[in-house]
């Protein structure tokens, strides 16, 4: 537990922006009226992704990655449950604020949807293998025919009179008798997306970063609005099939969910981190859904910071590359934090002279990006 935690026991805060993991996970306060949701059976969160929350993160300490007033709105959308709609110059740390929010609150593994111009709703709501259920379908119905076939041959090859006959009934006969164990399921060709499998009806809520927005599709946030409106979608294939029940692949690694009557419904709906560059703007309906965050260039001292958890170093040369990334960001330019962290990497580096041969090398690692080299 944090010492902000521990100073006031009531806030009404259950985000601190700590960085470490908690002994045990905080209690999410309840949502409001109309933001619960009815979806069942309960699913266990899947345990956390710690080598990805060290590439993100680093290390856990007790820095603070966020202003006051950044926390706030971020608890304003943990405790009305809504999307987190945050904006900014690429390489500000946007992304790893979902990082932050799973290991802080101990949400489990973070589920990535990556956005480009090609994505569609269903792209993050499921995927449907056809091809390779037809063609397991075929597999299966060949495999049923060899092994229900009693003709016999004899030492020349040659068929025995009646064999056709025999075989082809005992083919219907060992479909009808096999077919419900041995067809291949439905359920096993589809795959659930990032936003599919956040919706599912998991005990605690999962978080979902749905990466650079910006870049999609201009449908794209209109298509969203239902779901992230209702906390749930169908999946048409399986209503179709009238099964009761099926089990899909979900986006963590083997996993598997029950899913009824085709049709999905969170319980707890998910921590959903929505990152844009502001490429461009998004319509008023779909920014009414969510709560905005603007995320400025981080100050002198939370660069050197972050230098410390992802390096592990705070030398001299260390602070000379933050300073010198500080006056080219407030020169006008467009950097990002990632090109102080591989800077600071070389200069720190055994051998390497920062002021010597290796000066052309770090301007090139701390160039300005809107120049386009």
């Amino acid at each position: 537990m944090s010492a902000n935690e521990q100073a006031h026991p009531d806030d009404w805060r259950v985000f601190h922006a700590a960085g470490g993991a908690p002994d045990s996970p905080p209690r999410l306060p309840p949502a409001p009226p109309w933001r619960r949701f009815r979806g069942g059976p309960p699913e266990q969160v899947p345990p956390d992704d710690h080598e990805a929350g060290l590439r993100r993160l680093g290390r856990d300490d007790d820095s603070v990655q966020l202003g006051p007033d950044e926390i706030d709105i971020v608890n304003g959308a943990l405790v009305l449950r809504r999307p987190l709609l945050i904006t900014g110059p690429p390489g500000i740390g946007k992304s790893t604020l979902a990082y932050l929010l799973s290991r802080e609150l101990g949400l489990g593994r973070v589920l990535e949807w990556n956005i480009v111009s090609r994505t569609t709703l269903r792209d993050g709501l499921y995927i449907h293998d056809a091809m390779g259920r037809a063609q397991a379908i075929a597999a299966w119905q060949a495999g049923v025919r060899h092994a229900a076939d009693p003709a016999r041959r004899d030492d020349a090859g040659a068929e025995q009179p009646g064999d056709a006959d025999r075989a082809e009934a005992a083919v219907n006969t060992a479909t009808d008798a096999t077919e419900r164990q041995l067809l291949p399921r439905l359920g096993d060709f589809i795959t659930l997306g990032p936003l599919g499998t956040a919706l599912l009806p998991y005990d605690r809520p999962r978080v979902l970063l749905v990466d650079e927005l910006d870049k999609s599709d201009i449908d794209l946030p209109n298509d969203l609005l239902h779901v992230l409106e209702n906390g749930s979608y169908d999946i048409p294939e399986l209503v179709r099939a009238a099964a009761d029940a099926a089990y899909v692949h979900t986006s963590d690694p083997s996993g598997r969910a029950l899913v009824r009557g085709g049709h999905v419904e969170c319980a707890e709906f998910p921590v959903v981190v929505i990152t844009s560059n502001g490429e461009r703007e998004f319509p008023a309906a779909f920014r009414r859904r969510c709560i905005p965050l603007e995320m400025r260039a981080p100050s002198r001292e939370r660069l050197l910071g972050m230098v410390e958890r992802h390096l592990g170093i705070r030398s001299p040369g260390a602070e000379e590359m933050v300073d010198l990334y500080v006056q080219r960001v407030q020169a006008g330019g467009t950097h990002s934090v990632d090109q102080l962290l591989n800077a600071v990497q070389m200069t720190t580096a055994g051998g390497f002279q920062a002021d010597g041969d290796g000066r052309k090398l770090v301007e090139m690692l701390l160039r300005d990006l809107a120049k386009g080299r």
